[in-house]
């Protein structure tokens, strides 16, 4: 296919897309209309770059005398206009990749309530059982060591006698 067949069918492809008598004009002014299209899509002013250059092409051989497909146009054009076509159909061109990279983001919603239960860790806690346990022992100990004490300060007495 030669670039004006390419271009034409680009630009038929952009004028369904966009339902605008306008086709490439309009997707161009849509790129053109998105200022922050660069900063999402990587290559958007590239793209744009060449799209403006391709109408600007097509316009002189159309319009121009003396401008054909041979003297205007390279050997890349014809191969890029239908990468940029097949862009478009895989929705990986411009528009739609700055479309998806905006488009506000929603939970899908679930006909049932469900809260996702995220692990807890706890600790054993200090209850009153727990407190009365841990005096209890602590005051056997108290006990025994005072027991020890009292036994071995016996021995020391009797063995001193």
């Amino acid at each position: 296919m030669g670039f004006i067949e390419s271009y034409k069918q680009l630009e038929k492809l952009c004028g369904d897309l966009l339902d605008d008598d306008r086709r490439l004009s309009a997707y161009i002014d849509e790129m053109i209309k998105t200022p922050s299209g660069a900063f999402y899509v990587n290559g958007w002013n590239d793209d744009l770059k060449k799209l403006k250059h391709y109408r600007w092409v097509r316009n002189r051989i159309v319009h121009e005398p003396n401008c054909t497909e041979q003297n205007m146009c390279e050997i890349g054009d014809t191969m890029w206009l239908d990468n940029f076509y097949s862009r478009i159909m895989n929705q990986t061109d411009p528009l739609a990749l700055y479309y998806k990279a905006t488009k506000p983001r929603t939970a899908p919603k679930s006909t049932k309530t469900h809260k996702e239960e995220t692990p807890t860790y706890t600790y054993p806690q200090r209850t009153s059982d727990n407190k009365d346990l841990s005096q209890k022992v602590l005051v056997c100990i108290v006990l025994l060591v005072a027991f020890v004490l009292v036994v071995t300060a016996m021995i020391l007495i009797y063995n001193n006698a």
